[in-house]
């Protein structure tokens, strides 16, 4: 077996535990649904523009995207990921098993092409930029690509955070995505995720522009505030979480707190 056929057998027997269907629900991960959430209303073209899902997972984003006019499709190679999404109902244009290398969409045929979780499971460069260049054939003139990628800090500052750098073998993990980038997990531990490549947030915008596209733009998700320990307290009122998303807008694109979030977005067009 090959390097890149070993790293999708990792990926693809970690989220067979089926741990994506509810971790946008609470804590981190509601806040990342959030601020996602109004990252992609900024930048997507108003409804009802096509949109291909690429990874979407058991369908979050795609759901909620069609509730608000768009024309859906979601793609993504887990099985039970295709299985959730379509026992979810919803209004979904189409659910394919599908690969960010290799969609299987005409060309031009998508308004915007959403990457939220393809991007950091490819760790090697040509593999990303390849699917890049996918997401542009797919995407019409004057379309929108938006990637998510997992900052290279963050295995640090999640270690700091839950006290996983007591453990020897998360501190080596760390160490190395501080390093180069390719996170691994010989523990089978799912707290300390899976096979992935973690961003420096410099780099996203020479692989975009490596596969055609005109960076526009490369922002914090949750900023600092994942760090925080009573994050669904901060969100559960109205006034407390409305701070806290216009504080986390404010500083999105601030160069020197963009690696502190544990997740960036970045958004392209296709010219």
């Amino acid at each position: 077996m090959n390097d890149a056929a070993a790293d999708d057998e990792a990926v693809a027997a970690f989220y067979a535990r089926g741990l994506e269907r509810d971790r946008l629900a609470t804590g981190i991960g509601a806040l990342e649904f959030l601020r996602t959430q109004s990252l992609l209303e900024r930048y997507l073209p108003p409804p009802p523009a096509v949109v291909v899902d690429v990874g979407g997972g058991p369908g979050r984003y795609a759901l909620w995207l069609a509730e608000l006019g768009y024309t859906v499709h979601l793609v993504d190679p887990v099985p039970l990921h295709i299985e959730q999404a379509r026992a979810a109902g919803g209004s979904l244009a189409s659910i394919t098993a599908g690969d960010a290398r290799n969609l299987d969409f005409p060309d031009e045929s998508a308004d915007a092409v959403l990457m939220l979780g393809p991007l950091y499971h490819l760790t090697d460069r040509a593999a990303r930029t390849g699917a890049l260049g996918e997401a542009r054939r797919v995407c019409r003139a004057g379309g929108v690509v938006m990637a998510t990628a997992i900052s290279r800090f963050a295995s640090t500052l999640d270690g700091l955070r839950s006290g996983y750098l007591d453990d020897p073998t998360f501190a080596a993990l760390a160490e190395r995505d501080r390093r180069d980038g390719q996170h691994r997990n010989p523990s089978g531990d799912p707290a300390y995720f899976t096979t992935a490549y973690f961003h420096h947030p410099a780099e996203l915008a020479s692989e975009f522009a490596g596969a055609g596209l005109t960076h526009l733009a490369t922002l914090a998700v949750e900023g600092p505030a994942w760090l925080f320990q009573d994050i669904d307290a901060r969100l559960s009122g109205e006034k407390a979480r409305q701070i806290l998303l216009t504080t986390l807008a404010s500083i999105e694109s601030e160069p020197t707190m963009i690696g502190v979030s544990a997740h960036l977005l970045a958004v392209a067009t296709r010219q």
